[in-house]
């Protein structure tokens, strides 16, 4: 499997390719070669911060030359008029680097502070929030580093390190006592050392899959806050409990309260509003 750094280094070079293309003639016709100064990343609304690893990365992949002097780290919550980050180099690296960085940043940060957001809901209780697959194509690294900077923990990465059964693969595969069974055997052919999750979408199925056993976790789906208590109690602490399916800010502290280990909530990633930054000049320009 392809290393999370490799994927990070495509991501940057084909961002760089799809904004720049044969040039920023912008920056190209009116800044000259020579001109060196430094910008710095003020923050202009309240959150928790996160990408500054990454910005990192985007500067000195793009111009090695450039200097990141940080101040912030990611996870530190930063509030208007805070400066998070001076880079100084060539004025036509600062310019080209710039809407990348912000792009990255102020999403990634946007994601941090939701999550922390719905992580302080949760302070008190012994359950955590997951992210979902529900990422946008090609960022999805960089949105589950966001996660669990804001305090949250990554479900799966994607379909590769973890066997989720839902509804589809369950009616597919003809029942759930077929598609358990047939995971388990999958995971003992190919050696493969896999978790093994199953989503059930009312009581008949609960019953069902603990009739059978051979999971890992049992998510359920759509179930109200009444109905999870009863099936947490039902479980028993045999297997870990996850809650998904339209739940919300304002109902996720009653599904924690019903004793699940983990709350899966799509809208930690799919929903996210960016947060508030510029990179301005701060200094004047020199030649060199």
């Amino acid at each position: 499997m392809e290393s999370v750094d490799n994927l990070i280094d495509r991501l940057i070079d084909l961002a760089f390719s799809e904004d720049i293309g044969d040039g920023d003639h912008t920056t190209l016709s009116c800044i000259p070669s020579n001109a060196v100064s430094k910008s710095h990343l003020l923050i202009k609304e309240s959150g928790i911060l996160a990408g500054v690893e990454i910005a990192k990365k985007i500067f000195h992949r793009f111009d090695p030359t450039m200097k990141v002097e940080v101040f912030m780290e990611d996870g530190t919550e930063v509030k208007p008029g805070d400066v998070a980050m001076v880079v100084e180099g060539k004025v036509q690296s600062l310019l080209q680097t710039e809407r990348l960085m912000l792009n990255v940043m102020q999403r990634m940060s946007g994601i941090a502070t939701m999550t922390n957001k719905y992580v302080k809901k949760l302070e008190g209780t012994n359950t955590r929030v997951l992210d979902t697959r529900k990422t946008t194509p090609g960022l999805r690294m960089l949105e589950k580093a966001a996660v669990k900077i804001g305090g949250g923990v990554n479900h799966r990465i994607g379909l590769f390190d973890m066997i989720l059964l839902k509804d589809n693969h369950v009616d597919f595969a003809g029942g759930i006592d077929k598609a358990i069974e047939r995971a388990k055997e999958y995971c003992k052919e190919k050696g493969k050392d896999l978790k093994i999750e199953i989503e059930v979408r009312n009581f008949d199925e609960l019953n069902q899959v603990l009739a059978i056993g051979g999971v890992d976790r049992i998510m359920l789906d759509n179930f109200t806050p009444a109905d999870t208590r009863k099936a947490v109690e039902l479980i028993g602490g045999r297997y870990e409990t996850e809650s998904s399916g339209g739940i919300t800010f304002d109902t996720l502290r009653d599904y924690a309260e019903c004793g699940v280990d983990f709350i899966s909530v799509g809208a930690l990633t799919h929903s996210v509003k960016g947060l508030d930054m510029s990179f301005k000049a701060c200094e004047g320009v020199r030649f060199v």
